[in-house]
């Protein structure tokens, strides 16, 4: 009888020794991608080339051909100048010019030097502005959410300098506010899927471990995988219902649909 008395309250007092504990307080910072994220183009990107072309006083060229140049142009010059010309120090406007250039042609369009000037100046000057962006309702409240408990925000995207300068301020998202750090592969010469993006954004976090740091995304290579490469958490959001999702989950990858579940779930309580 005394031997069961003892199991007894061996087993009571192992249960009692777990504490519960929300997700949110195992967690020192979180990492944000950005487009898709916490902003949304506004409309397709064929929209704001085409309406540059107009004021320039050309017929507007089709929207869908000069997204599918666009898209093989990025994709060419990425790949043979990664990280917007870093490493070959090329300057932000000269890269974009290539870039755009480059979209047109392959679209079936090719204009003059002074008319591509002028069509030019007035793309890189939209998409340096807040123009074509329009910012989630969830974002401000969901980043300012975290910081007033003491959770380090930081962005990571593969974005060039006039994101971090101009675009995010313009949008309401400013660092100290919004959020504490960025890494912008524009500046820092390396890009997502690399694990070393990550490795800068922890170091910057004040050399947080990984497992103490969650990063949120939109692409199971370049955001859930390559975090998750490092150690940290990570988890994505599908707010465009996209066939991807069903990928993802396959693969394990948490998917939520907005920063609204995302608050929730962190809040959830595990086991510790």
């Amino acid at each position: 009888m005394q031997d069961c008395e003892i199991v007894t309250h061996r087993v009571e007092f192992s249960v009692q020794s777990f504490t519960m504990l929300s997700i949110l307080k195992r967690l020192r910072c979180i990492t944000l991608h950005i487009t898709g994220t916490l902003i949304a183009y506004k409309g397709d990107l064929g929209d704001s080339y085409c309406l540059a072309v107009k004021l320039a006083g050309k017929p507007c060229p089709s929207y869908k051909r000069v997204d599918e140049g666009f898209k093989v142009a990025y994709a060419e010059l990425a790949k043979k100048h990664p990280c917007f010309g870093f490493a070959d120090k090329i300057p932000n406007y000269v890269w974009w010019k290539i870039c755009v250039r480059d979209s047109f042609v392959k679209a079936g369009y090719e204009y003059d030097d002074e008319t591509f000037e002028n069509i030019f100046s007035r793309v890189y000057a939209t998409f340096g502005s807040a123009a074509p962006y329009r910012i989630f309702p969830d974002a401000i409240p969901f980043l300012r959410w975290l910081r007033q408990r003491d959770v380090t925000v930081g962005l990571v995207s593969n974005a060039e300098y006039r994101y971090r300068d101009m675009i995010l301020p313009a949008l309401g998202l400013n660092q100290g506010s919004e959020w504490d750090f960025g890494v912008f592969s524009g500046l820092e010469g390396v890009e997502k899927p690399d694990p070393r993006i990550f490795e800068i954004a922890l170091k910057k976090a004040g050399n947080v471990a990984p497992e103490a740091a969650l990063h949120i995304g939109d692409s199971l290579r370049n955001d859930y995988l390559a975090a998750r490469g490092v150690g940290m958490q990570a988890l994505l959001l599908d707010r465009f219902k996209t066939a991807d999702a069903v990928d993802w989950r396959k693969s394990g990858a948490i998917v939520l649909p907005d920063l609204i579940a995302t608050k929730e779930w962190l809040t959830s309580e595990i086991l510790k």
